[in-house]
């Protein structure tokens, strides 16, 4: 199972959210470079990062965090937050994304979302589906649409998504431990009769090697790690052991 860390920036800078309220705000760097060196530097080869002002303009604003992240390292960055339009993909892309993840633009705009997942092919877009309370939440997650999420999962995988980023809101923050019943429900209802599962990264909640090592044994393919090593409840010497 892949381990990806997460970067979240407001005004440049590296914060993190307590259930996406941007009123939690707390500032754990100036620098995502530098945080993102340390990712570099224990081992790790993938990263996790979200304009948190681009979800809310609804288009790109920190692309030259990414920027200078991709160019300065080696780490492979998804990248997420206000991509809403072609341009701001050409923006991501041309700025050092390996891949990007719409969610939003897959509930509002399903025709421009499958046209990047025909001209870019499902190893570039996943398919980001974060919810609340069963619901798929858009926009920053401060709206919350009527989907449901393995429905919403399912017709996306008939149109060729393989990664899915799934949240679980709820969870985003908290150190309680992520939903472990959700996604053993996605990955048990979005088997394909070939017995391939779509390739799922579980984000939210995250507070121990424990809740890693479970996610694995359910089958997700990756795992998002975000306030628990800011907060030191998962140091990266740890991070560096496991992988």
């Amino acid at each position: 199972m892949r381990i990806i860390p997460a970067i979240d920036i407001i005004d440049g800078k590296c914060v993190r959210l307590t259930k996406g309220d941007y009123n939690t705000k707390k500032i754990y760097n100036e620098d995502p470079l530098e945080v993102a060196k340390q990712f570099e530097g224990s081992g790790i080869e993938y990263l996790h990062l979200v304009d948190l002002d681009g979800a809310k303009a609804k288009h790109i604003v920190n692309y030259k965090v990414l920027e200078q992240i991709a160019s300065k390292t080696s780490l492979k960055i998804d990248f997420g937050g206000g991509l809403k339009s072609n341009e701001d993909l050409l923006i991501a892309f041309n700025s050092g994304a390996r891949q990007i993840t719409g969610g939003s633009i897959a509930v509002n705009d399903k025709k421009t979302y499958e046209g990047w997942l025909s001209k870019y092919g499902p190893t570039k877009i996943i398919l980001g589906a974060d919810c609340h309370d069963g619901k798929i939440s858009i926009n920053g997650w401060q709206q919350k649409s009527h989907l449901n999420v393995i429905p919403f999962i399912e017709g996306y995988q008939k149109k060729g998504i393989q990664y899915v980023v799934c949240t679980d809101i709820s969870k985003d923050g908290m150190l309680e431990g992520p939903s472990f019943d959700l996604y053993k429900k996605i990955i048990d209802n979005c088997s394909k009769s070939d017995g391939q599962s779509i390739k799922l990264i579980a984000s939210g909640g995250v507070s121990s090697l424990d809740d890693i090592n479970e996610l694995e044994d359910l089958g997700c393919e990756g795992v998002i790690i975000g306030k628990a090593l800011y907060e030191n409840k998962i140091s990266l010497k740890d991070l560096e052991r496991h992988i």
